[in-house]
């Protein structure tokens, strides 16, 4: 009986050491084990967030505005400072100064105006990879003139009473407001220079009417009869 409690006693302290030997190394491999990238889910939400909320901000000019100034009765020359938030976000302010003078071939009324004009909105990026050096924008504007405007019309002569009636009103007042629907693409050129277009979708909001009617063309807006259309070709320089 005793021989067999001993060799029972020796197999339990050779179990327990062999317990206590091997303890130490699972710990140790535990600690060392490799950790894992995070794929799928968990992945997006650490590269969304590694990416900061302010990322710059753009300066650009339009190039259609002049050149339709130079070729027809009305034009525009407009600047932006657009900002970019996260790449997908881009809260932009577009300030302008336009001009139109027209001679009408039926009234014979001649029309000038010039005024400043501002446009606020914000730009979405739509494409899939935010960070690409293209972009594709879908936004909105709202927009706000206050301008003056000039009349006047060639003497008059009285077919019957003889004499000349002469018609002329100047710094005739009005105001108008509307609203801008954007489209456009925006790609990077060289550096820090990009290349974009837009096309804009006008509805007036509105507007002062005087006593001489609408005005033939507006600020910003365009000929007040016919300019839901309109576009832009930007310059633009990333800061």
């Amino acid at each position: 009986m005793i021989h067999q409690r001993s060799i029972s006693a020796s197999i339990s302290i050779t179990l327990i050491s062999l317990l206590t030997a091997c303890l130490p190394s699972v710990g140790w491999a535990q600690r060392n084990k490799p950790v894992k990238p995070a794929k799928g889910a968990a992945a997006k939400v650490a590269a969304k967030d590694s990416v900061a909320l302010f990322r710059g901000f753009a300066v650009s000019v339009d190039l259609i505005g002049p050149l339709q100034l130079m070729v027809s009765d009305y034009g525009q020359y407009e600047a932006a400072v657009r900002l970019n938030l996260k790449d997908k976000y881009f809260p932009i302010v577009e300030l302008g100064y336009g001009k139109g003078e027209h001679d009408d071939g039926v009234t014979f009324l001649h029309y000038k105006t010039s005024a400043p004009y501002v446009k606020i909105g914000i730009d979405f990026n739509v494409l899939k990879n935010k960070h690409d050096i293209y972009r594709l924008y879908a936004g909105a504007r709202y927009a706000f003139t206050s301008f003056k405007y000039d009349l006047y019309h060639p003497d008059i002569t009285d077919p019957v009473w003889g004499g000349t009636a002469h018609y002329e009103a100047r710094d005739i007042k009005s105001n108008y407001h509307w609203f801008e629907a954007v489209f456009g693409v925006d790609a990077k050129i060289w550096g820090p220079v990009h290349l974009g277009w837009s096309i804009r979708y006008r509805s007036r909001l509105s507007y002062k009417q005087s006593t001489y009617g609408d005005p033939w063309y507006v600020p910003g807006f365009g000929k007040s009869d016919s300019s839901n259309l309109g576009g832009t070709f930007n310059v633009s320089l990333d800061i």
